[in-house]
C-alpha cells in the first residue's frame, strides 16, 4: 500500500466506534483508479512499439519533433502475459528466507506456488531459427515465477536491441534472480557442461565481463545468489585485493566483476578501459544528480548495454527521470531541456489544485505520451500485481502525536530565535531604507544569533550563501525537538567546540524551563531518558506497544537517528520488552545472526534498527507491526524501512504506524512525501492523482503550503497543518462539485490519519464538525479510542 494512499482518507467520515469520546480518524485522499495498468499495457501489440509510439506522437502531438524519441528496433521476442503465475516456484531472494520457509512453514495459499513447480525445461528467449540458440537453464526456469520470467524476456529484448533500460519491480519480487537468469542465457550456462574453463573462456573471448556496481551491504548477497542460481566466475573488486582481481580480470580469468558505488567511483578508472559486453546497476535510483562524480564516471564506462534495477525508479524529482533513463539509455527522452519543458514543467503545473483546466489537460496528454516512451525501456511490476494472492496485505497508519507541553513552548521559543527570524523575513525591505531586502543587506548575517555564529566562526563576514546556510541546521533542530528533547542537547560523541555551542543553544531554547528537561547538558539519568511525559510520540507508541505486546505482536522500531535509538533502547529496558538492535556500530558478520534470531525466536519482541542502516538487505519476515518514529524526507527511505517486514515470506497481515509530531514540521515532511509519490505515480505509471497542493516544486511562484522558506519555519504548533489541507481540498471539491469520497473507498485504501490523545479538539462539538473513527485491520480499537481520535469536516 502507498505512502500517498495514507493522505487520502481524510474525506469522508467512517463508522463511530464510541460516543464517548470524541474521536479523530483523518484519512489519506483518495485516488482515482489509473487509466490502464502496467500489466494491461504489457501485452504483445499486434504491430511494432515504435509504430504505436508514432502513432501516439501523432495523434497528440502533431508538432513534436520525433529525433527526441528514436526508438530502438527492438527483435521479435516480446515481453508475454504468463498466466501461469499461482503454479510457478517463487526464486526467493536469498537463503536466509529458505532456512526460515524449511523451518516455520508458509500458509495454505503457499501450497500452489511451492507443491506445484515449474516445468523442468529451459526457457528459449531467441527466436525460431535464431543460433546460436539462447534459452534460461532448466535448472534455473523451473524455479522461476510468471513475473519473472516475464523480465527476464525483457532483459534479452533489451540486450538484443543493443540498449540499456531499467528492471523496476517493487523490492522483493526477485530483481536478482531475473538478473542472473538473464545473464545465464545470454552466456550460454548449461547444467550440463556448468562453468568449465572451456566454456566461462569462450564466452569472454566472444562477449567480454559482466560489471555489476551495487551499495556495499549487497555484495556479498550478489556472490551467494550466483553462487546458487548460476555457474558463473565471479570476482569482487572491493578492499585490498583490488590489484589481484585486476590482473585475474585482464587474464579473462572473471566473468562477472562485482565492485561498491564507493569502491567504482574512487578506484574505477581502471575499470573504464576494459570493454564490458553488460553493465548492472544495482539500486539505479543512487544515480539521480547528474553532477555526481559517480554518475559521470558511469557515463565513461564502455559498453553499449547498462541496465538498472531499482524499487523506487523516481524519488524526489520527475527530472531523475531523465537522469536514469539518459544514463542508461542515452538519448531516450530527449535533450535535458526538451525533457524539462514537455514533460517536467508541465506535470507538476497540472498538479495544482487550483491549476487551469487546460493545463490539466495538457498534463494528462504529456503524461500518456510519458509513460509510452518508458515502457520501451523500463518493467515495472508491483506486489499487488504478482504475489498478492500470496501475501496477507499491509495497512499504513499515520499517527498524528501531540507534542507535549513543553515540547510545544521549546519549539516556539526555537521559531523566535534571530537565526530563523532572518530567514523568515529574508525578503523584506530592508530597516536601514536601502532599497534592498533585509536578506541582501544588513540582516545577510545573524552576529546576535545562537547558531549562526558557530557556523561563522572563522569569518564573521559570513560566507557566500548567507543567511541561507542557516536553513538546514535550522531544519534539523527542529525535527530534533519534535521526536525529543534530549536530542537537542550536545552530543558527547562531538568535538567539545560543538559540544559548548549546542549547550548555549538548549539553554537558548530551554528557557525558563531548563529544569524540568535536567539542564543543559546530556542526561545520564535512566529514568528521565525512559520517561514518556515530554514527548508525544513516545506516549503513543507506550501505549500502541502495550496493545501489541498483549497479542504477541513483534515489531521492527525504525528512527534514523543513533540518539534516538539510545533513548528508545532505555525505554524498552524500562518497559521490560525483550529486543535486538542493529545500527551502523553493528559488525557486517554480526548483522544475519540477529536477523536469524529475531525472525525465530519468540520471545525476541521488538527490532530497534537506524532506518540507514537497517533500511536495505534485510529480511525480517517475522515482524507484523512496523513503526517509523521520525519521516524521512524522502519518501522512498520509509518505504524501503516498512519491505523488511512486507516482503516475499510474510505469512501475517503487516501494520504500519508513521509516527508524526502533529502541528511541527514533520507535518510538512510528511506531505511532502505525498507530493513526491503522486509526482511518482503520475510520471512513471500514469496514474490520475487528486490535486490537493497549490504548491510546484522547483517553482518560485507557486510556493504555495509547500515550498519556500516561510512554510519550513510556520509556527504550525496550534493546529494540524494536514488539516488544513484537507478541508481547503473539501471546500474546494464542493465547489466543482466533486465526489466524496465513500466509506467503500476508504475501505479499500486501507489506510488512517490518526491523531494522538492531548492535541486541541478543533472545534470539536461543533454542527459542522463529526467525531469519528475509521474501522480498520489494526484492531487496536481501544488504544485508539484512548488516543482521542478526532476528525473535522466542513
Amino acid at each position: 500500500m502507498s505512502l500517498l494512499h495514507t493522505f487520502k482518507e481524510t474525506l469522508k467520515p467512517c463508522k463511530n466506534l464510541s460516543s464517548s469520546s470524541s474521536s479523530f480518524s483523518q484519512s489519506s485522499l483518495s485516488q482515482e483508479e489509473p487509466e490502464s495498468t502496467i500489466t494491461n499495457q504489457r501485452k504483445p501489440p499486434k504491430s511494432s512499439l515504435s509504430q504505436q509510439l508514432l502513432r501516439l506522437e501523432q495523434e497528440y502531438f502533431p508538432s513534436t519533433q520525433e529525433s527526441h524519441f528514436q526508438i530502438p528496433k527492438f527483435s521479435q521476442t516480446q515481453v508475454q502475459e504468463n498466466g501461469d503465475n499461482q503454479e510457478e516456484e517463487e526464486g526467493k531472494e536469498d537463503e536466509e528466507e529458505e532456512e526460515e520457509v524449511k523451518e516455520f512453514g508458509r500458509p495454505e495459499l503457499d501450497r500452489v506456488q511451492f507443491e506445484d513447480t515449474g516445468p523442468y525445461e529451459p526457457l528459449v528467449l531467441s527466436s525460431d531459427g535464431e543460433f546460436p540458440l539462447v534459452q534460461v537453464p532448466a535448472s534455473i526456469n523451473c524455479r522461476l515465477l510468471g513475473h519473472q520470467r516475464e523480465g527476464v524476456k525483457f532483459l534479452y529484448m533489451l540486450y538484443k536491441s543493443n540498449h540499456g533500460g531499467v528492471l523496476g519491480d517493487d523490492m522483493g519480487l526477485g530483481k536478482t534472480i531475473q538478473t542472473i537468469a538473464f545473464l545465464a542465457a545470454v552466456y550460454g550456462k548449461d547444467e550440463e557442461y556448468g562453468d568449465s574453463r572451456i566454456l566461462m573462456e569462450n564466452q569472454v573471448g566472444k562477449k567480454g565481463p559482466i560489471l555489476i556496481i551495487c551499495p556495499t551491504s549487497v555484495i556479498h548477497n550478489w556472490e551467494c545468489e550466483f553462487s546458487r542460481w548460476a555457474t558463473f566466475s565471479v570476482s569482487v573488486y572491493h578492499g585490498s585485493s583490488r590489484e589481484l582481481i585486476l590482473e585475474k580480470l585482464q587474464a579473462n580469468g572473471v566473468e562477472v566483476l562485482v565492485t561498491s558505488f564507493d569502491t567504482f567511483r574512487i578506484h574505477g578508472n581502471v575499470l573504464l578501459e576494459i570493454k564490458w559486453e553488460i553493465v548492472i546497476i544495482d539500486e539505479a535510483h543512487r544515480l539521480k544528480n547528474e553532477k555526481s562524480k559517480l554518475y559521470m564516471a558511469c557515463l565513461e564506462i564502455k559498453t553499449r548495454r547498462r541496465i538498472g534495477l531499482t524499487g523506487t525508479i523516481m524519488q524526489n524529482k520527475i527530472m531523475e527521470l531523465f537522469n536514469l533513463f539518459d544514463l542508461v539509455a542515452p538519448g531516450s527522452l530527449g535533450t535535458r531541456e526538451h525533457f524539462r519543458e514537455f514533460y517536467d514543467e508541465p506535470l507538476k503545473h497540472g498538479q495544482r489544485s487550483t491549476a487551469p483546466e487546460r493545463f490539466v489537460w495538457v498534463a494528462g496528454q504529456r503524461k500518456q505520451h510519458l509513460v509510452a516512451v518508458l515502457r520501451k525501456y523500463m518493467l515495472r511490476r508491483t506486489k499487488e500485481e504478482t504475489i498478492g494472492h500470496l501475501m496477507l496485505g499491509k495497512e499504513d497508519n499515520v499517527v498524528f502525536c501531540a507534542m507535549s507541553e513543553l515540547q510545544r513552548r521549546v519549539y516556539r521559543r526555537m521559531l523566535q530565535l534571530p537565526d530563523i527570524q532572518c530567514l523568515i523575513n529574508k525578503d523584506l525591505r530592508c530597516s536601514c531604507g536601502s532599497p534592498l531586502t533585509q536578506a541582501e543587506c544588513c540582516k545577510r548575517i545573524v552576529p546576535d544569533g545562537i547558531i549562526w555564529p558557530y557556523l561563522h566562526r572563522d569569518s564573521l563576514e559570513g560566507c557566500d550563501s548567507c543567511p541561507f546556510c542557516l536553513v538546514l541546521p535550522c531544519l534539523v533542530k527542529l525535527q530534533q525537538i519534535s521526536s525529543h528533547l534530549e536530542l537537542i542537547k550536545p552530543n558527547p560523541r562531538d568535538e567539545l567546540d560543538k559540544q559548548k555551542k549546542d549547550a548555549e543553544f538548549a539553554s537558548a531554547v530551554f528557557g525558563p524551563d531548563i529544569d524540568m528537561v535536567g539542564g543543559n547538558a546530556p542526561s545520564e539519568s535512566f529514568m528521565g531518558l525512559s520517561d514518556t511525559r515530554h514527548c508525544g510520540k513516545m506516549r503513543a507508541l507506550d501505549k500502541l506497544m502495550a496493545s501489541w505486546a498483549l497479542k504477541g505482536d513483534k515489531i521492527l522500531l525504525f528512527s534514523y537517528s543513533v540518539r534516538m535509538l539510545d533513548i528508545l533502547e532505555k525505554f524498552l529496558i524500562r518497559k521490560g520488552y525483550c529486543f535486538s538492535r542493529l545500527d551502523g556500530s553493528t559488525p557486517t558478520n554480526m548483522r544475519q545472526s540477529l536477523v536469524d534470531e529475531f525472525n525465530s525466536s519468540p520471545s525476541k519482541q521488538v527490532f530497534l534498527i537506524s532506518t540507514r542502516a537497517g533500511g536495505l538487505g534485510l529480511n525480517l519476515v517475522g515482524a507484523n507491526r512496523v513503526v517509523i518514529f521520525d519521516p524521512n524526507w524522502n519518501p522512498a527511505q520509509d518505504l524501503q524501512a516498512q519491505d523488511r517486514s512486507f516482503r516475499f515470506g510474510q505469512r501475517r497481515h503487516v501494520v504500519v504506524f508513521r509516527l508524526l509530531a502533529a502541528g511541527s514540521l514533520e507535518e510538512l515532511v510528511y506531505s511532502r512525501q505525498v507530493y513526491k509519490q503522486q509526482l511518482s505515480n503520475i510520471a512513471v505509471s500514469g496514474k490520475m492523482e487528486k490535486r490537493y497542493f497549490e504548491g510546484v516544486q522547483d517553482c518560485k511562484e507557486f510556493q504555495g503550503e509547500l515550498f519556500g522558506i516561510c512554510n519550513l519555519f510556520r509556527d504550525l504548533s496550534d493546529k494540524l497543518f494536514t488539516s488544513e489541507i484537507l478541508e481547503l481540498h473539501e471546500k474546494q471539491g464542493q465547489q466543482n462539485a466533486e465526489p466524496h469520497t465513500d466509506k467503500q473507498e476508504l475501505t479499500d485504501i486501507g489506510l488512517h490519519l490518526i491523531l494522538s490523545e492531548g492535541s486541541e479538539k478543533l472545534s470539536s462539538g461543533s454542527k459542522n464538525s463529526h467525531s469519528t473513527y475509521i474501522e480498520g485491520a489494526t484492531n487496536d480499537k481501544p488504544v485508539l479510542k484512548d488516543l482521542g481520535i478526532w476528525h473535522q469536516l466542513r
